[in-house]
């Protein structure tokens, strides 16, 4: 349910962004998400349609774009990328890793569009 919450901030920081550049229509939203956040894209999705429903965001495409997690190893210093399980370094086979990425969730840029024009 959580989702609701960050679909809810996402078309606040759209509604904002399109009042500050005077738009007339939001057509897309770049989301960026880490594998290891917990956000699930088709959760996104099926909030945004009901709550941008009525807005200048309604009808928007929103686009994924999963992030890597990255962690660092505490015993060699060793950063690295994993894609769907938590491994052990690669290096030393150490488990005392650090997480370092991967558990973002941002709006990396929105596309609207103004009175006879594209911003």
């Amino acid at each position: 349910m959580h989702e609701l919450a960050v679909t809810e901030s996402v078309l606040e920081i759209a509604l904002r962004y399109a009042k500050q550049a005077n738009a007339t229509q939001v057509t897309d939203i770049f989301l960026v998400i880490g594998k290891l956040s917990s956000i699930v894209d088709d959760s996104v999705e099926f909030y945004w349609n009901m709550i941008a429903e009525d807005t200048i965001c309604q009808n928007a495409n929103l686009h994924f774009k999963r992030i890597p997690a990255r962690l660092r190893c505490l015993d060699c210093q060793l950063e690295f990328e994993v894609e769907d399980t938590l491994s052990p370094c690669p290096r030393c086979s150490s488990f005392h890793l650090n997480v370092i990425g991967g558990e973002e969730f941002y709006v990396e840029s929105i596309i609207v569009e103004k009175e006879g024009a594209t911003a």
